[in-house]
Parts: structure tokens; sequence; C-alpha cells
């Protein structure tokens, strides 16, 4: 792709989302939504093959279809309201049709299909900005309007998208797709203390962003997609192998590294506004994201993954990629738990 046709792109991509994220007016939040839509379409596309063309069609039919809801729950409540600021929903079926449109853009259960599907039709780096960018639009449009979502709705999604998330990713061997089922359980745990504690979502998805860069930086410094491949790395990247297995288990969740954070602080919220079922049955849903985390742990660093003759180890190579962030993105993934107390009281 030429400078200038990448630069317009990538310009379209950032601006359509602070439009939709600084605006109160339902038309331009919708006017933004529709920019950063049609932005990521040639990026999708940028490797041209039939892959690629099917994920960006089923991007581009999905996203649609969500506008399309948008901006008709947009006009409906305006039609009972008589104005078009985004916090003023007073239409019952407006605002059921606004989060039905928000799950679908977000990829929440059950609207959840077209994530792994596109996230895999397309390269390392466009998966990393559908699975981290593209949720800051419609996050805050959920973010400022949860007052007035239907919670039983929400946090019904909630609960299928960390069941599906887990049990999507058990079975895959193609590392953009168990990225994009852990991104749908991400996106579970974030709706469901959306509706008691806003500030701790913001919490959940910075880290998330966090740990899904350091996760992806890592894949493309090693240049491996799959399982098999990602097996046969640690002969050209041990380094890199090392710092997978971290950031791997902090996005499971697990004490003393950071991603404990948002998994601890989300339970504590839920525990204070009497719900004991909902955060069990999150904790035991996420053993199954857990699973699949440890999968790759075993078969990148603890043991030689069985593979055909026909993989190959590969040359030791020097390393094109740039890692200026890599150690920055790291040592927030692993090592932040002890400042906990800061990070809740800025909630």
């Amino acid at each position: 792709m030429k400078p200038l046709i990448a630069l317009i792109i990538y310009i379209t991509l950032i601006s359509g989302t602070l439009i939709t994220m600084t605006s109160s007016h339902w038309l331009m939040t919708w006017m933004g939504l529709e920019m950063n839509m049609f932005a990521i379409i040639p990026l999708i596309m940028k490797p041209h093959s039939p892959r690629s063309t099917e994920a960006a069609t089923k991007y581009f039919l999905i996203q649609a279809s969500a506008s399309m809801m948008l901006l008709m729950a947009a006009s409906l409540n305006f039609m009972y309201t008589g104005q078009w600021t985004l916090t003023n929903l007073d239409s019952p079926m407006a605002t059921t049709i606004l989060l039905i449109a928000l799950m679908m853009k977000l990829g929440m259960a059950p609207f959840h299909f077209w994530v792994p599907e596109v996230a895999q039709g397309t390269t390392l780096p466009t998966s990393l900005v559908i699975l981290t960018w593209q949720k800051l639009a419609p996050l805050s449009i959920m973010y400022q309007t949860t007052m007035s979502l239907d919670h039983h709705i929400l946090l019904t999604s909630a609960m299928l998208s960390i069941l599906i998330g887990g049990w999507g990713g058990l079975n895959q061997t193609q590392l953009r797709k168990i990225m994009a089922y852990s991104s749908i359980a991400h996106m579970g745990w974030m709706a469901a203390v959306l509706v008691f504690n806003p500030s701790l979502m913001l919490l959940n998805l910075i880290l998330y962003i966090i740990f899904t860069l350091a996760m992806f930086m890592i894949l493309m410094n090693c240049f491996t997609s799959s399982t098999s491949t990602l097996s046969m790395a640690w002969n050209n990247h041990p380094t890199m192998i090392i710092l997978l297995l971290t950031v791997l288990m902090s996005m499971g969740g697990l004490p003393p590294l950071s991603g404990f954070i948002p998994k601890w602080l989300i339970i504590d919220e839920l525990v204070k506004n009497n719900n004991i079922m909902l955060p069990t049955m999150m904790a035991v849903m996420a053993l199954l994201n857990l699973y699949f985390y440890m999968r790759l742990i075993y078969a990148s660093s603890l043991t030689l993954f069985p593979s055909s003759n026909n993989i190959k180890f590969k040359w030791k190579t020097s390393n094109t990629h740039n890692t200026v962030l890599l150690p920055t993105l790291l040592a927030i993934s692993s090592l932040i738990i002890p400042i906990t107390p800061m990070l809740y009281n800025l909630n």
C-alpha cells in the first residue's frame, strides 16, 4: 500500500473513532462509526486473496447492519423525545435496538460469529486493530448510555460471551482465532461490570488492550500465526517464547500477574452488589480461557509439540521488527499488581 493512501486510511480510522467518542449528537456518532468502518475495509483486504475478501465482506455486512440499527434506534428516540442527545433515551424499543447494534459491533454473543472469521482472514497487524481499536467507539457509546440500557439483556449477553469465548477457543490451532475468542470473553467481563461500575470497565479495557498488544507484538516478532509454527519458534526466539508464557498467564488471570487485577476487582464489585451466582459462574467459565492459554504455553514452552516431519526448524536470522514498546507492555502486563489500590482509587 502506498504511504499516502495508508496515511489517509489511518487518519480516517482514528478520526472516526475520536468523533464517536467525543460527540453528544446521534448523527455525529453514527457518522464517526461509518468513517471508522469504511477505513478498516481496505486494511482487511490489503493482502488480496479470497480469504481476505471474504473477511472484508463479512465485516462490512455485520457493521453496516449494526450501523443501520443504531440509526434506527436514534430515529425512534427522536420521535419519542424530539431531540438527538446521546444520553437521553426514553424509548424502550430504541434502547433495545441500540443495545443489539452495539453487541453486533463489539462481537458479543450471540452476535459473535463474525469475529473469529474476520480475524483469521486478515494479517496479524490488522487483526490487532480489529480486536483493540475497533472496540473503542462502540464501548464509548455503551459507556455513555449504560443507565438507559436493559441490564438483563446485557448481563445475559455477558455470560454467553464468557462461555462462548472460552468454549470456542478450546479446539483452535490458529492463533488469530484464539485471540478472537479471547476478545469475545473479555468483552463479556467488561459488559458484566459495566452494569454496576462503568469505571472498572475502563480499567479492564485498558489492561485488555495492553495484553492483546503485547501478545500480537510477540507473534509478529516470531513470524507465527498457528500452534504448529509457534511450537518451533523457540529455536529462533527463545526469549520471546518466555515472554509469551508470561503474557498468556497474565491474560488467563493468574496471580501475581497483572491480569489478575480486572478479574479480582470485577468479582469484588459484583459481590458487593449482592450478586453471588453471577461472579461464581464467570470465574468457573474463565477456566475455559485459562485452559487454552495453558495449552499454548505447553505447546510453545514446556515440551516439543508433536508435529509432522515437513515442519522445519527456522533459521536464526536477525529480527527486523521494532520492539521499542515491547518491554514497557510486558512490564505492565505482568508487574503492576502492587499498584492495584491506586488504580482502584482512580476509578
